[in-house]
């Protein structure tokens, strides 16, 4: 069944479904890992960046505008580009451990940012032999469609936010058929609350996905870095 973790537990186990064998991951070595963050500028990716820095890795942060990243922090390294051009992704990916994806939109409008960006990280991740690739989707997306409640599953979900679904969808589809070390991870109704250090994780099977954190879903991400156990899975999180 699920297990609510805190922030140092690095072993979690999942409601319906077992544990595959889980694949080989770099080694650390000690260090912080050096690690891409796509979306630093958002609610999550903030957050992401932030705790990234406080646990000692080594964050590159590729923004449009990167005054907007961390303005009074000059800890991580920052490339002004755009998730949707190649060579910009290409020149933020090389040198890198991991990729961690936090890509959001505020438009309800037909869009391909999601996939077109992740096509492009991946081609850029096989070219520089980097392997491990965490990104964030959304509940709602392929088998976790239905495990929310009547409103957000009968009326948002397919008419609200169909266009960007969709493009998550693709998004998924393309991160599924890649040779990458990935993690898909479906947070439920995201809040600006603070951390709780607890939260469940389904792969499958029965359940309601309610609300989580953004601080909750960053210490989910950061963890898969290091952490097998959901590589090539799609992990909803949800308290």
């Amino acid at each position: 069944m699920g297990l609510g973790l805190g922030h140092e537990a690095h072993s979690q186990q999942a409601r319906g479904g077992d544990a595959e064998e889980p694949a080989s991951s770099f080694s650390t070595n000690r260090r912080g890992v050096k690690v891409l963050i796509i979306g630093a500028t958002g609610a999550t990716g903030q957050i992401l960046m932030r705790e990234a820095l406080e646990q000692g890795h080594e964050v590159t942060a590729l923004a449009r505008n990167p005054s907007a990243v961390a303005p009074e922090d000059h800890r991580p390294r920052v490339l002004q580009g755009n998730a949707l051009d190649m060579a910009s992704v290409g020149a933020a990916v090389a040198g890198q451990d991991a990729v961690l994806s936090a890509l959001g939109t505020r438009s309800a409008r037909p869009t391909t940012l999601f996939s077109e960006s992740t096509h492009n990280l991946i081609s850029a991740m096989d070219k520089h032999g980097v392997r491990r690739l965490i990104c964030i989707s959304g509940i709602g997306v392929g088998d976790s469609k239905g495990h929310v409640g009547f409103l957000y599953d009968r009326i948002i979900r397919p008419f609200v936010v169909k266009n960007v679904y969709e493009d998550k969808e693709r998004q998924e589809e393309a991160i599924k058929q890649s040779d990458l070390d990935w993690v898909i991870v479906r947070p439920a109704r995201l809040t600006d609350e603070p951390a709780k250090g607890e939260y469940r994780v389904y792969l499958g099977g029965s359940y309601t996905a309610t609300k989580i954190s953004r601080a909750d879903v960053a210490a989910f991400m950061l963890a898969q870095l290091t952490d097998d156990t959901y590589v090539r899975k799609t992990p909803v999180i949800s308290y």
